[in-house]
């Protein structure tokens, strides 16, 4: 316990080190209306107003998408030694997927106009 405690105290000690150490060897003072994009210029809109909704349905999709490759790549180990309960679980898992996507689909989340 005294030397988790010690350890925690000591992390503490060098982060504020460090962020002493950065905030004393920094070049410029800290201003907050210098933009760090675009070469410093003013951006012309703002931030959320760049994208429209439906990037966000789209990226849902192409998140749960990335999910199924996350369960893909473990199935295959398993296969080999489960055999064809986990060849037909996935292709559930499979069919899950696709009817959202067809639902998705349908309910014209795809759509771009």
């Amino acid at each position: 316990m005294l030397g988790a405690v010690a350890a925690f105290g000591a992390v503490v000690v060098l982060v504020a080190a460090v962020y002493g150490f950065a905030r004393l060897i920094r070049l410029a003072p800290m201003v907050r209306d210098v933009a760090p994009f675009l070469s410093g210029g003013s951006p012309a809109e703002h931030a959320v107003s760049r994208y429209h909704v439906r990037w966000y349905t789209i990226t849902m999709v192409f998140l749960a998408f990335d999910m199924e490759m996350v369960f893909m790549y473990p199935w295959t180990l398993v296969v080999a030694e489960v055999g064809t309960p986990a060849v037909v679980e996935m292709f559930l898992f499979l069919a899950v997927l696709v009817a959202g996507v067809w639902y998705a689909w349908r309910e014209g989340a795809f759509r771009w106009t």
